[in-house]
Protein backbone atom coordinates (compact mmCIF):
# COMPACT_ATOMS: atom_id res chain seq x y z
CA UNK A 1 0.00 0.00 0.00
CA UNK A 2 1.20 3.50 -0.81
CA UNK A 3 2.37 5.33 2.30
CA UNK A 4 0.82 8.69 3.16
CA UNK A 5 3.04 11.28 4.82
CA UNK A 6 1.22 13.74 7.08
CA UNK A 7 3.57 16.70 7.40
CA UNK A 8 1.56 19.20 9.46
CA UNK A 9 2.58 20.09 13.03
CA UNK A 10 1.36 18.25 16.11
CA UNK A 11 -1.22 17.75 17.51
CA UNK A 12 -3.04 18.23 14.18
CA UNK A 13 -0.79 15.64 12.50
CA UNK A 14 -2.05 12.88 14.78
CA UNK A 15 -5.66 13.97 14.18
CA UNK A 16 -5.17 13.74 10.41
CA UNK A 17 -3.43 10.37 10.72
CA UNK A 18 -6.38 9.05 12.75
CA UNK A 19 -8.82 10.15 10.05
CA UNK A 20 -6.59 8.63 7.36
CA UNK A 21 -6.53 5.30 9.18
CA UNK A 22 -10.35 5.27 9.16
CA UNK A 23 -10.05 5.50 5.36
CA UNK A 24 -7.67 2.50 5.51
CA UNK A 25 -4.71 4.59 4.40
CA UNK A 26 -1.17 3.76 5.55
CA UNK A 27 -0.55 7.18 7.10
CA UNK A 28 2.34 8.29 9.31
CA UNK A 29 3.01 11.65 10.95
CA UNK A 30 6.27 13.36 9.94
CA UNK A 31 5.86 16.99 11.09
CA UNK A 32 7.91 19.63 9.31
CA UNK A 33 7.34 22.26 12.03
CA UNK A 34 6.83 22.55 15.76
CA UNK A 35 4.32 25.13 17.00
CA UNK A 36 5.70 27.42 19.72
CA UNK A 37 4.14 30.39 21.54
CA UNK A 38 5.48 33.92 21.13
CA UNK A 39 5.09 36.87 23.47
CA UNK A 40 2.34 39.29 22.54
CA UNK A 41 0.69 42.37 24.00
CA UNK A 42 -3.03 42.61 24.60
CA UNK A 43 -4.63 45.44 22.59
CA UNK A 44 -7.56 47.51 23.82
CA UNK A 45 -10.42 45.07 23.37
CA UNK A 46 -12.96 47.88 23.00
CA UNK A 47 -11.39 48.67 19.64
CA UNK A 48 -12.75 45.45 18.11
CA UNK A 49 -16.12 43.99 17.18
CA UNK A 50 -14.92 40.41 16.94
CA UNK A 51 -12.10 37.90 16.98
CA UNK A 52 -10.83 36.14 13.84
CA UNK A 53 -9.20 32.72 14.27
CA UNK A 54 -7.64 30.94 11.30
CA UNK A 55 -5.92 28.17 13.27
CA UNK A 56 -6.57 26.24 16.46
CA UNK A 57 -2.92 26.96 17.28
CA UNK A 58 -3.88 30.53 18.19
CA UNK A 59 -6.09 29.16 20.96
CA UNK A 60 -3.56 26.57 22.09
CA UNK A 61 -0.69 29.06 22.21
CA UNK A 62 -2.44 32.30 23.15
CA UNK A 63 -1.87 31.87 26.87
CA UNK A 64 -3.48 33.92 29.65
CA UNK A 65 -4.14 36.86 27.35
CA UNK A 66 -7.04 34.99 25.79
CA UNK A 67 -9.16 35.50 28.90
CA UNK A 68 -9.72 39.18 28.14
CA UNK A 69 -10.99 38.34 24.64
CA UNK A 70 -13.76 35.92 25.54
CA UNK A 71 -16.37 38.67 25.32
CA UNK A 72 -15.72 39.14 21.59
CA UNK A 73 -17.75 37.29 19.00
CA UNK A 74 -15.47 34.78 17.35
CA UNK A 75 -15.22 33.88 13.67
CA UNK A 76 -13.39 30.60 13.00
CA UNK A 77 -12.00 29.45 9.66
CA UNK A 78 -13.19 25.86 10.12
CA UNK A 79 -14.88 23.45 12.49
CA UNK A 80 -11.64 22.24 14.10
CA UNK A 81 -10.67 25.81 14.96
CA UNK A 82 -14.20 26.54 16.16
CA UNK A 83 -14.15 23.45 18.40
CA UNK A 84 -10.87 24.54 20.02
CA UNK A 85 -12.29 28.04 20.57
CA UNK A 86 -15.53 26.72 22.11
CA UNK A 87 -13.53 24.54 24.48
CA UNK A 88 -11.58 27.64 25.53
CA UNK A 89 -14.82 29.50 26.29
CA UNK A 90 -15.33 31.62 23.17
CA UNK A 91 -18.72 32.43 21.62
CA UNK A 92 -18.66 31.31 17.99
CA UNK A 93 -20.54 33.75 15.76
CA UNK A 94 -19.53 32.16 12.45
CA UNK A 95 -17.64 29.15 11.13
CA UNK A 96 -16.22 28.85 7.63
CA UNK A 97 -15.89 25.75 5.49
CA UNK A 98 -13.65 26.82 2.62
CA UNK A 99 -10.87 29.12 3.78
CA UNK A 100 -10.57 32.56 5.36
CA UNK A 101 -11.50 34.54 2.24
CA UNK A 102 -14.84 32.79 1.93
CA UNK A 103 -15.46 33.15 5.67
CA UNK A 104 -14.85 36.90 5.56
CA UNK A 105 -17.05 37.20 2.50
CA UNK A 106 -19.93 35.62 4.41
CA UNK A 107 -19.94 37.97 7.42
CA UNK A 108 -20.74 41.63 7.91
CA UNK A 109 -18.47 44.15 6.19
CA UNK A 110 -16.74 46.93 8.14
CA UNK A 111 -16.32 44.82 11.28
CA UNK A 112 -13.20 45.59 13.30
CA UNK A 113 -11.60 42.17 13.75
CA UNK A 114 -8.65 41.14 15.88
CA UNK A 115 -6.83 38.32 14.10
CA UNK A 116 -4.76 36.10 16.43
CA UNK A 117 -2.43 34.23 14.12
CA UNK A 118 1.03 32.82 13.45
CA UNK A 119 4.10 34.86 12.55
CA UNK A 120 3.99 33.41 9.03
CA UNK A 121 0.55 34.04 7.61
CA UNK A 122 -1.25 34.81 4.38
CA UNK A 123 -3.17 38.08 4.35
CA UNK A 124 -6.85 37.72 3.40
CA UNK A 125 -7.65 38.81 -0.14
CA UNK A 126 -10.10 41.71 -0.63
CA UNK A 127 -11.28 41.64 2.98
CA UNK A 128 -14.13 44.08 3.61
CA UNK A 129 -13.42 44.11 7.34
CA UNK A 130 -10.75 46.09 9.17
CA UNK A 131 -8.36 43.42 10.43
CA UNK A 132 -5.59 43.87 13.00
CA UNK A 133 -3.24 40.86 13.07
CA UNK A 134 -1.26 39.90 16.17
CA UNK A 135 1.05 36.88 16.11
CA UNK A 136 0.71 34.60 19.13
CA UNK A 137 2.65 31.58 17.83
CA UNK A 138 5.33 30.59 15.36
CA UNK A 139 6.07 27.42 13.40
CA UNK A 140 9.68 26.40 14.07
CA UNK A 141 11.20 24.29 11.25
CA UNK A 142 12.21 20.72 12.08
CA UNK A 143 14.62 18.37 10.30
CA UNK A 144 12.55 15.19 10.05
CA UNK A 145 13.74 11.87 8.65
CA UNK A 146 12.17 11.66 5.20
CA UNK A 147 13.64 8.27 4.35
CA UNK A 148 10.13 6.92 3.76
CA UNK A 149 9.22 9.67 1.31
CA UNK A 150 10.20 7.83 -1.89
CA UNK A 151 7.14 6.30 -3.49
CA UNK A 152 4.80 8.00 -1.03
CA UNK A 153 1.97 10.52 -1.21
CA UNK A 154 2.64 13.67 0.84
CA UNK A 155 -0.02 15.92 2.33
CA UNK A 156 0.77 19.64 2.14
CA UNK A 157 -1.45 21.80 4.38
CA UNK A 158 0.10 25.23 3.72
CA UNK A 159 2.37 27.15 1.33
CA UNK A 160 5.10 27.24 3.96
CA UNK A 161 4.92 23.46 4.33
CA UNK A 162 5.21 23.13 0.56
CA UNK A 163 8.31 25.30 0.53
CA UNK A 164 9.87 23.43 3.45
CA UNK A 165 9.15 20.01 1.94
CA UNK A 166 10.72 21.10 -1.34
CA UNK A 167 13.84 22.23 0.56
CA UNK A 168 14.21 18.86 2.30
CA UNK A 169 13.50 16.44 -0.56
CA UNK A 170 16.31 15.69 -2.98
CA UNK A 171 14.58 13.29 -5.37
CA UNK A 172 11.07 14.51 -6.14
CA UNK A 173 10.34 12.22 -9.09
CA UNK A 174 8.89 9.34 -7.06
CA UNK A 175 6.69 11.43 -4.74
CA UNK A 176 3.08 12.44 -5.35
CA UNK A 177 1.73 15.44 -3.49
CA UNK A 178 -1.78 16.35 -2.37
CA UNK A 179 -1.98 20.09 -1.63
CA UNK A 180 -4.74 21.84 0.29
CA UNK A 181 -4.75 24.91 -1.99
CA UNK A 182 -3.26 26.29 -5.19
CA UNK A 183 -0.92 28.48 -3.14
CA UNK A 184 0.34 25.40 -1.29
CA UNK A 185 0.82 23.55 -4.59
CA UNK A 186 2.67 26.48 -6.19
CA UNK A 187 5.09 26.63 -3.25
CA UNK A 188 6.32 23.10 -4.05
CA UNK A 189 7.96 23.97 -7.34
CA UNK A 190 8.46 21.45 -10.15
CA UNK A 191 9.77 17.91 -10.54
CA UNK A 192 7.27 15.87 -8.48
CA UNK A 193 5.60 12.71 -9.79
CA UNK A 194 2.33 14.57 -9.59
CA UNK A 195 0.87 17.52 -7.69
CA UNK A 196 -2.90 17.69 -7.18
CA UNK A 197 -5.01 20.27 -5.35
CA UNK A 198 -7.99 19.52 -3.11
CA UNK A 199 -11.45 20.66 -4.21
CA UNK A 200 -11.88 22.56 -0.92
CA UNK A 201 -9.23 23.86 1.53
CA UNK A 202 -10.22 21.38 4.25
CA UNK A 203 -8.57 18.37 5.85
CA UNK A 204 -11.39 16.07 4.72
CA UNK A 205 -11.14 17.19 1.09
CA UNK A 206 -7.37 16.79 1.21
CA UNK A 207 -7.70 13.23 2.55
CA UNK A 208 -10.24 12.39 -0.15
CA UNK A 209 -7.70 13.53 -2.73
CA UNK A 210 -4.95 11.55 -1.00
CA UNK A 211 -7.12 8.43 -1.10
CA UNK A 212 -7.37 8.76 -4.88
CA UNK A 213 -3.62 9.27 -5.23
CA UNK A 214 -3.07 6.18 -3.06
CA UNK A 215 -5.39 4.21 -5.37
CA UNK A 216 -8.10 3.93 -2.73
CA UNK A 217 -11.80 4.46 -3.50
CA UNK A 218 -13.35 7.79 -2.60
CA UNK A 219 -14.67 7.89 1.01
CA UNK A 220 -18.46 7.68 1.33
Amino acid sequence: MTRLLVLRPQPDADATVAKAHKLELDAVAVPLFEIQPVEWEMPETGSFDGLLLTSANAVRMGGDGLQALRGLKTYAVGEATAAAAREAGFDIAGTGDAGVDRLLGSIEPDLRLLHLCGKDRREPVHARQRITAIAVYRAEPLGPNLGAARGSVALIHSPRAGQRFAELVRDRRAIAVAAISKAAADALGDGWRTVATADQPTDDALLALAARLCDKPDPK
